[in-house]
């Protein structure tokens, strides 16, 4: 597993529409796809995204504790946002946002995505098995991005708000093989118009998409 980029983050929601407003007038993003049960949010088709999954409510936060969006500008940034705003926010139904000031090619960028873990340091090493590489106790690296973990349970809940973290990556079939080898559980395999794609079931129960973009993504 050579995961190239971290291409998005899914969420389960009731509401898409005020999520997506608000990160339309908000944070720097604008609607990428519309579809009948999902909408697509981001300032580049091709770097980090948010996804907006329909789903019966209310949700629970489960593993999730906030995603950070990379800005060359805090100041600037920080400045879209309503008056009040706290450093880290709801952009709705209980997705948190905070914007970390570092320097990206493309703004409002993944930077890292922060989750609740029993055990921070063991899950992180756990994680290496996944493709992510080292990057500090209870951190992983992949492209430039990370994924936190922070001490917490994730618990186990039927309605979790984060739907599942996704990885671009060359070939989703080379994942799917090196998964059997390893043990890994593989949950789906999706072939959309756009991409192609393996679920995996990743530590602590969170899903990770390894994603592969078609020779005819079109997406802007």
């Amino acid at each position: 597993m050579q995961p190239q980029t971290l291409d998005h983050v899914a969420f389960w929601v009731t509401e898409r529409e005020p999520v997506a407003r608000f990160l339309e007038r908000h944070v720097g993003m604008h609607v990428i796809a519309r579809e009948d049960n999902f909408t697509l949010m981001g300032s580049d088709a091709r770097r980090g995204k948010l996804t907006l999954f329909d789903a019966e409510g209310p949700r629970e936060a489960g593993a999730f504790e906030h995603v950070a969006l990379r800005v060359s500008d805090l100041a600037a940034a920080r400045a879209h946002l309503p008056d009040g705003t706290p450093d880290v926010f709801d952009a709705g139904e209980g997705i948190r946002i905070t914007l970390v000031e570092a320097p990206t090619d493309v703004e409002y960028d993944l930077d890292h995505v922060a989750l609740y873990s029993n055990d921070p340091e063991r899950t992180a090493r756990e994680y290496r098995r996944y493709g992510f590489e080292p990057a500090g106790p209870g951190r992983v690296e992949v492209g430039g991005a990370y994924i936190e973990f922070h001490q917490g349970s994730p618990g186990a809940p039927e309605r979790p708000l984060l739907n599942h973290l996704a990885v671009l990556v060359e070939s989703a079939d080379e994942v799917i093989g090196d998964a059997r080898e390893l043990g890994i559980e593989v949950e789906s395999v999706v072939d959309a118009a756009n991409t192609y794609a393996a679920f995996l079931w990743g530590p602590e129960r969170v899903r990770i998409e390894y994603v592969e973009h078609k020779p005819t993504f079109s997406l802007t």
